[in-house]
């Protein structure tokens, strides 16, 4: 598998890496575990976690899986969402909460927006349009500690301000110290870099008022995003299958002369939905060459299906026509936007 330098950590890693996002919860710990197992053993060497995934449980099973392979391995963790309460009435609420997230996986994303107050700590729910109380100099300093006892390392790669805005940076009065804790952090050697984990649009505003915190940027891309300019930070990117894919298959089945056309251009059977969704992860790979995809499933033979498509040459092509198809041509669905 194909290594690159990963970030500002001094560090290599896979072009390809895991995301912790959607196995925890989904998925039960022993589950969990083993889906990490497949990944590493097929080559994978970057993953990505945060201590809100998995009903506050991701990183404690990614940190059990590293107990084996820690010195191999870059890991990414995040700050500014916080892990749900671990009492016995949380505890409840995930063993009900996971077979409604199979059934329901929009509510996943209604769940990732909603801040939970820590016991003992002044945090409280927040509006979006309100800038979040969890981006200051304490909160950070308690979440690293957290997170690198919860790991179980020394040392974290790289940590994201995650879902983090501009407004939240820049109507608060003293964000250097902030910065500070940042910056003490990689002096310390607890953390190899630091950047900002957030959506597509917000990014540009990030990087224009708070370039001290944009050293990377993690967002979402995929084939039907526009190819984005070389940019001075390095750049990680998620979400390249995301719940697009299933919805495209269900249009491109019920769409059979435009899927013949489609299929044709691209000289891919785009109808095959193991086919689209390699293509799709494909085309993240090769049109941001020198950032890290993260992929997730819960099944192992489609991690190693995504790995092997990582991996074959023969798909460049095929997926840099796709993105220019879907550049050209969106498919009509409506969680596409217009």
């Amino acid at each position: 598998m194909e290594i690159i330098p990963f970030a500002n950590t001094g560090r290599q890693t896979t072009r390809l890496g895991f995301g912790g996002s959607g196995i925890m919860g989904a998925l039960d710990r022993r589950q969990s575990l083993s889906m990490l197992r497949v990944a590493y053993d097929a080559g994978v060497r970057h993953f990505d976690t945060a201590p809100m995934y998995g009903y506050g449980e991701a990183e404690s099973c990614l940190g059990e899986f590293l107990r084996e392979v820690r010195g191999q391995v870059t890991i990414t963790t995040k700050f500014g969402i916080p892990p749900p309460d671990s009492n016995a009435v949380t505890r409840l609420a995930r063993v009900v909460a996971r077979p409604v997230l199979q059934t329901f996986p929009g509510l996943k994303q209604v769940l990732r927006k909603t801040v939970i107050p820590i016991p003992g700590t002044s945090l409280s729910p927040v509006t979006p349009s309100a800038p979040n109380p969890i981006f200051t100099a304490r909160q950070a300093r308690e979440s690293l500690e957290a997170s690198l006892a919860t790991l179980g390392t020394d040392h974290i790669d790289l940590w994201l301000l995650h879902e983090v805005t501009a407004q939240d940076l820049t109507a608060r009065d003293g964000n250097h110290e902030l910065l500070r804790v940042m910056e003490d952090a990689v002096r310390d050697g607890k953390i190899g870099a630091f950047g900002a984990g957030s959506h597509r649009d917000q990014i540009p505003e990030l990087v224009r008022t708070q370039p001290d915190f944009c050293r990377v940027a993690q967002f979402e891309w995929s084939v039907f995003d526009p190819a984005i300019p070389d940019t001075p930070y390095p750049r990680i990117h998620h979400r390249a299958l995301s719940q697009h894919l299933p919805l495209l298959v269900a249009w491109l089945q019920a769409s059979p002369a435009t899927c013949l056309r489609w299929s044709i251009e691209v000289g891919a059977d785009l109808a095959n939905a193991r086919v689209l969704a390699q293509l799709m992860l494909k085309a993240a790979l090769v049109m941001n060459p020198a950032s890290v995809i993260l992929f997730s499933s819960k099944r192992p033979e489609h991690i190693l299906a995504n790995i092997d498509a990582a991996e074959d040459t023969t798909l460049d092509q095929p997926a840099r026509r796709l993105h220019a198809l879907f550049q050209r041509e969106r498919p009509p669905i409506p969680a596409l936007g217009a």
